[in-house]
């Protein structure tokens, strides 16, 4: 497969695990509502991606991210005049870490312009598989032509879709439009309703579709050359009996079949034209901000609610995690908010909590714009927000002292794993993998704080475990890895009891 080369790639594609996994402090004055279906997440993205992924990896069903397009157009938040090798450098650790997150069903969507469209879907491609490629969506998004243009004026955007493993994503419909619904008539006055003709031949080859079928007039019919009727004779007598063939209203034209309206799935395949009549444009989502924020300078290039929907209707279901790293202006979060799914979204700086818990503070009171009154919002719901806190090791290796347990254990669990955890655990065994079980060794587990206490690996400490593993998994019978700060069995004693050990925190900083 052909790869992109550009001056630093092999300094970026390394740099998404040099990036130190952070913690994550909730702002609770800055935390709205009475649910936790939010999450906002104030920093910069790559940082709070990492901290973000013990908690959510292989979580999100949809992750939709619209960044900068290198063109000096988007709003002032990023550095959108990057050169070629700059823009790369940006992008690409951040969807190394962004397709970590995603559900095996998963897909995820991105918005770019001709200008680097070309190099992010080779990008993508490599990161993601080339096979996993879905679709480049284009979607209008002026109803007007720019005649200031020096050539051609630019009304279009893509949309790159990827799966995480394209053979299980299962996209939903789309909605039947009124327009579409318009196009079945009833003519004849058929009792079962509007109806559409359709060609009653086709091009596969069928053996039995070679027999002649006779008019109300007499006129006869053979398929057209090179086609065959799409049914044998013994259907197409039960199709004319139950008056599903169509002559044409004098009954002498060609046998077509009579497709009813009532009888077809409501929904429809999405193509990869999308109209601002259908999902919007950059105009229709400036006025809703501007009706939001009336004494705020509107971005330049928001995406509409519409647009949002569409995606995130074709590929979650109402509980559905949402992502965008990307948040901006803040549209997916209102529109996965306002359709029922749980979300996350990162924005940096100030603008995460100037502009886009402000805004959602408004979805939970039940504003009407957008999409609201589509979907009957009326409000409800909650998020939390919250900034990246300390690393949870120093330069050195060395574990904060702040870290608490748990959020340790999470760590060592994902580092170990690739898996978030659950429910933090009451004790040093952390949970069953597969064939391997994995224990977080800490002061405190026999009661007391010596070097014997529980941090270290002895004998006491080691039938405490196999004793929880025993109650826990009783048929287990793979190795049990160790994170302790020393050990005081010997290497025999480890090997006869299936036991890996690591030393923390140097065996969790080598592995993340």
């Amino acid at each position: 497969m052909p790869l992109l080369h550009w001056l630093t790639r092999d300094e970026d594609l390394r740099a998404a695990d040099r990036v130190p996994y952070r913690l994550l402090d909730e702002v609770p004055d800055l935390s709205a509502g009475e649910g936790d279906e939010g999450l906002l997440v104030q920093g910069d993205n790559l940082e709070a991606l990492k901290a973000l992924l013990p908690f959510y990896a292989g979580q999100v069903k949809c992750i939709y991210i619209d960044p900068p397009y290198n063109t000096r157009s988007a709003f002032e938040h990023y550095d959108d005049s990057l050169e070629h090798a700059k823009w790369l450098a940006m992008i690409v650790p951040r969807l190394m870490l962004l397709r970590e997150f995603l559900s095996e069903d998963g897909s995820i969507w991105v918005s770019i312009d001709d200008n680097e469209g070309h190099y992010l879907k080779v990008v993508m491609d490599e990161i993601f598989g080339r096979r996993n490629f879905v679709a480049n969506v284009v979607w209008r998004k002026s109803y007007t032509s720019n005649q200031t243009a020096r050539n051609i004026s630019d009304t279009h955007d893509h949309i790159l879709l990827y799966g995480k493993n394209a053979d299980l994503l299962n996209l939903s419909k789309v909605q039947r439009t009124e327009e579409q619904k318009r196009s079945f008539k009833n003519p004849d006055n058929d009792p079962r309703g509007p109806w559409k003709a359709e060609n009653l031949s086709a091009g596969k080859f069928y053996s039995a579709g070679q027999f002649e079928i006779e008019g109300p007039t007499g006129k006869k019919f053979l398929p057209p050359k090179n086609r065959y009727w799409r049914c044998n004779r013994e259907v197409y007598e039960q199709w004319l009996a139950d008056g599903r063939i169509t002559f044409g209203l004098k009954g002498d034209g060609r046998p077509m079949l009579k497709k009813y309206l009532a009888e077809m799935d409501t929904g429809l395949r999405a193509n990869t034209w999308w109209s601002h009549e259908e999902v919007g444009s950059n105009k229709n989502a400036s006025t809703d901000l501007k009706t939001l924020f009336p004494d705020e300078e509107v971005f330049a290039t928001p995406k509409p609610e519409t647009l949002l929907h569409r995606i995130i209707s074709l590929s979650t279901q109402p509980g559905d995690t949402v992502l965008d790293s990307f948040l901006g202006s803040g549209t997916t979060a209102a529109v996965a908010h306002k359709m029922g799914r749980r979300w996350i979204g990162v924005e940096m700086g100030d603008h995460a909590h100037d502009h886009c818990a402000r805004r959602m503070q408004k979805v939970l009171e039940g504003e009407q714009g957008g999409i609201s009154k589509d979907v009957g919002w009326e409000g409800g719901g909650g998020f939390r927000f919250c900034t990246l806190g300390p690393a949870v090791f120093d330069e050195d290796g060395r574990i904060d002292p702040a870290i608490r347990f748990a959020d340790l254990a999470r760590h060592v669990w994902f580092s170990e794993t690739r898996q978030p955890m659950g429910d933090a655990p009451a004790g040093p065994l952390l949970g069953v993998h597969g064939e391997r079980a994995v224990a977080l060794l800490y002061n405190g587990i026999l009661k007391d704080r010596s070097p014997g206490g529980g941090n270290v690996l002895t004998r006491a400490v080691l039938k405490l475990i196999r004793d929880d593993l025993a109650a826990t998994a009783p048929d287990f019978a793979g190795d049990l890895v160790l994170y302790g700060a020393a050990c005081r069995l010997s290497e025999a004693t480890l090997k006869d009891h299936g036991i890996l050990f690591r030393q923390t925190p140097y065996d969790i900083s080598a592995r993340t």
